[in-house]
């Protein structure tokens, strides 16, 4: 990981890189050229589609919009029902979806964004079908998949955007030390501010912070108006590091030069609204909240958005916005929703199911923190203190962690070790929620430790 990168790269930024990064016509079949008629219900969720439609025939269902990815969509459609046999066309349908689907977070692009890929390999398969499918099914959660594509690629052509796939899917894996090989084989073969931005987050993951945030630097000096959309994720995360390192001012520029690029950004709009939230701003940090959560209505960003209301004491908005997270967060994100239900202390068995259901599917130590924590919760707190370990195992300074560490080690009678998180999580006190934030402060610090706590 701390191997020199070759020289930077003009910060002009490929197209497929861009979809890479930390992404109105009749029906008609691939390679055919008289369409049906009837087009694909919209009703119909991307699941049912794919068992009852032709995936040839439903990535060309209508489609319509006035923003870039959805005239995109549409070019590359029309262009197919002039030449449908043309794979190229495909392919470029098929990353139009991506593209789409990042711009508006909406995961149903990605399912045709696969479809289109095996559209792709109905004369065979590619290296081109490969990553565009490998790509989906990674955006999907369908890791072990996903995997086997990266590997059959990387064995195949072994360019850098097969060793980036490859990476990025052994690290939903929990498996660091494979994926940083792949990354730094990534870095060898083509050095790129998306490149540096999955460092890194490898860097982070394995505790290294201030590599991590040389890294981000590296890939937000990539930043360009031609791709707005990754350019506001490079600087998004850059910031997000900052805010880890307790940088609160570095961290809301951060935010601001995101939002430049992409008004409606809402990983930016999240951080900006905890910042205003750890400032004292409550009534701030809910607009700000509310806007993120209406872009994209993800667990987390609700989570946020109903404390900062309750901070400003609009306790039945709170409660409206957590009803929702509960109706909707298992389908959204089951990790960050068991995390949600173990800290409210409510639906232990719920929240149990939700996090082992989750661990089945990736193995990383954001995972084996949600499941520690819903064990905790459900009174299993030896098996708790089990995978909290595996949380832990490599050094990764976040706060949540922390804190989790610290409950848990109290509840299984150690003081010290509960104390010795505690201090940890404290100094990182501005990436906690307030109830997280109470949590820690129900803990007493012990007369036997003294030392200064550290990062193991």
């Amino acid at each position: 990981m701390k191997k020199h990168f070759p020289n930077q790269p003009n910060p002009v930024v490929m197209t497929v890189a861009l979809l890479l990064a930390g992404i109105s016509l009749a029906l008609v079949r691939f390679g055919e050229r008289t369409p049906p008629q009837a087009p694909a219900p919209k009703s119909m969720s991307g699941a049912t589609l794919a068992n009852e439609v032709e995936p040839c025939a439903l990535v060309l269902a209508p489609h319509t919009g006035a923003a870039r990815e959805d005239q995109d969509i549409i070019r590359e459609q029309e262009a197919l029902r002039l030449d449908p046999q043309s794979s190229a066309r495909m392919e470029r349908l098929g990353w139009a979806f991506v593209a789409k689907a990042r711009a508006s977070f909406d995961d149903g692009f990605f399912k045709l964004a696969e479809m289109a890929g095996q559209c792709l390999e109905k004369n065979g398969i590619t290296s081109e079908s490969l990553l565009l499918r490998g790509h989906a099914l990674h955006n999907l959660h369908q890791f072990r998949a996903a995997e086997q594509l990266a590997r059959e690629l990387v064995r195949r052509r072994g360019v850098a955007s097969d060793f980036a796939l490859l990476g990025d899917v052994l690290m939903e894996l929990g498996r660091v030390t494979e994926a940083v090989e792949n990354y730094q084989r990534m870095a060898d073969l083509k050095p790129a501010p998306d490149g540096y931005a999955r460092i890194a987050h490898a860097r982070w993951i394995s505790g290294d912070l201030e590599g991590a945030l040389e890294m981000a630097r590296m890939a937000a000096r990539g930043a360009s108006s031609s791709a707005p959309e990754i350019s506001a994720w490079w600087l998004t995360r850059l910031a997000w590091f900052e805010f880890k390192a307790g940088d609160v001012a570095g961290a809301e520029r951060g935010c601001a030069n995101a939002l430049l690029f992409q008004t409606n950004f809402a990983p930016a709009l999240l951080l900006r609204g905890m910042i205003e939230l750890h400032r004292g701003e409550p009534e701030l940090a809910a607009r700000t909240l509310t806007a993120a959560a209406a872009i994209h209505p993800l667990p987390e960003h609700e989570w946020w958005l109903a404390e900062a209301l309750r901070a400003a004491q609009r306790e039945g908005e709170a409660a409206q916005v957590e009803s929702g997270l509960r109706a909707r967060g298992a389908s959204g994100d089951p990790r960050t929703a068991a995390l949600f239900l173990a800290t409210r202390g409510e639906d232990s068995a719920t929240a149990l199911r939700l996090a082992q259901e989750e661990l089945t599917k990736r193995q990383d130590v954001f995972t084996h923190d949600a499941l520690a924590w819903a064990l905790s919760a459900a009174g299993r707190h030896a098996e708790a203190a089990a995978h909290m370990r595996l949380a832990l195992r490599e050094g990764t300074p976040d706060a949540r962690l922390s804190c989790h560490a610290a409950v848990i080690a109290q509840r299984n009678g150690d003081a010290a070790e509960s104390a010795r998180w505690r201090e940890i999580a404290l100094k990182a006190r501005q990436q906690l929620l307030p109830s997280e934030r109470a949590l820690l402060e129900q803990i007493p610090m012990t007369a036997e430790r003294t030392e200064t706590a550290r990062v193991p």
